[in-house]
């Protein structure tokens, strides 16, 4: 299991386009991908986009959870995706 914490810093904040951009990245991917805050989760496999964007909105930096077989490749490519 791969733990890290990520910073929500996306210029414009909490989006569908920036949810929408986690969600197709975590697709390519067959481990479980979570982002936890204040005991909310959404997995950015099955949990929908409002669900996403609602818990991107809550802080600014989230806590990602990633397990299983491409945990790190998935880590990587999710954590990118908040810095860009």
């Amino acid at each position: 299991m791969k733990l890290s914490k990520v910073t929500v810093a996306w210029r414009e904040g909490a989006h569908l386009r920036s949810a929408v951009k986690l969600v197709q990245r975590a697709a390519k991917f067959h481990s479980t991908i979570l982002l936890k805050c204040n005991g909310e989760i959404a997995d950015l496999r099955r949990s929908s986009i409002i669900t996403i964007v609602a818990l991107c909105a809550m802080a600014n930096v989230l806590d990602l959870e990633v397990a299983g077989d491409d945990e790190k490749d998935a880590a990587q490519s999710v954590e990118q995706a908040f810095h860009g």
